[in-house]
């Protein structure tokens, strides 16, 4: 496959998911700011910009922070490069590049839902719709993945949109589970720290996944262990790194094999160390270093897969 192509593809994929992923977080944080809040900041309406680094763009285009001005900001506005507006966009300028790549279907389900998200922003959604519209992300991202999976070839392009997927989806866990433990550590409060824990549940659609597996009341350590450690949970960070050895190895590689490499010493770090000595510098501490890893193992595929030789 042509790297033009495979980048294309794996491009295409990684906004789709991050579009989906900036939904799944607004609709948690328009949970969590309904509760009450303590002082004179609302930490929780800042869990958005402290997971996009977009804080400073955020002030430079509204005068105050609320769930409204929040809204237009990540799900519209084209000042900001990780609005899920232009993340469609994007997937669909990388999508229409390689359309001989994908079956009509996986094309249809990409095209038709951009069509309509223009209609939504020329029409406008009030901060009232907002719940229907992320539900309307969340299900237009799972008929891309239903259309894929049930038509496209098992080869080499199902390979790259899945690697796109899982590496965005892996950095996405990874940066909630950093930011509600920041949000744990300033408020201590146990009625409102369980309110996070199954609101940010909720965000990787693992609620009824951790009363199954723990058949407990929501626990942090258990709730973070989940999303670290469980391969049962498809949003997990191992389970994450499970699929993307596997789609590494259907790739192969004829030369020094980078990424294959780095993936390996990371997945053996979460596959054979205890959740003990995972967190024996705290959890924060490594998480910045599974994120730091995981950059490099996505820099690697870029170099390795998808720069034109």
């Amino acid at each position: 496959m042509l790297s033009r192509t495979a980048s294309g593809l794996y491009w295409m994929a990684r906004y789709l998911e991050r579009a989906e992923n900036i939904a799944r977080v607004l609709d948690v944080t328009n949970r969590l700011s309904l509760m009450p809040v303590r002082g004179s900041l609302n930490n929780e309406l800042r869990v958005p910009l402290n997971l996009t680094h977009t804080d400073e763009l955020y002030w430079s285009v509204s005068d105050r922070l609320s769930m409204s001005q929040l809204f237009s900001f990540f799900a519209f506005d084209e000042r900001n490069p990780g609005s899920i507006f232009n993340c469609w966009q994007s997937a669909w300028n990388n999508a229409h590049a390689v359309r001989g790549s994908l079956s009509s279907e996986v094309w249809e389900s990409i095209n038709s839902s951009w069509i309509e998200l223009r209609k939504l922003r020329q029409n406008g959604v009030s901060s009232g719709g907002a719940d229907a519209f992320f539900d309307w992300v969340k299900e237009r991202s799972h008929l891309f993945r239903g259309a894929m999976f049930g038509t496209l070839m098992r080869g080499d392009a199902m390979s790259f949109i899945r690697l796109g997927t899982l590496l965005e989806r892996a950095d996405c866990t990874a940066r909630l589970l950093d930011v509600y433990q920041y949000l744990s550590d300033e408020d201590d409060d146990t009625v409102r720290e369980y309110y996070r824990l199954d609101t940010l549940l909720r965000s990787v659609s693992a609620r009824e996944a951790y009363h199954t597996i723990y058949k407990q009341q929501l626990a942090a350590d258990g709730v973070n262990e989940m999303l670290i450690l469980r391969e049962e949970s498809p949003r997990s960070l191992r389970s994450c790194l499970d699929e993307i050895a596997n789609q590494l190895n259907q790739i192969g590689s004829s030369g020094e094999d980078r990424p294959r490499y780095l993936l390996t010493v990371l997945h053996a770090e979460l596959r054979f160390s205890s959740w003990e000595s995972l967190m024996s510098d705290g959890l924060h501490s490594w998480l910045q270093h599974f994120l730091g890893e995981l950059a490099s193992i996505a820099d690697s595929i870029h170099h390795t897969y998808l720069e034109a030789k």
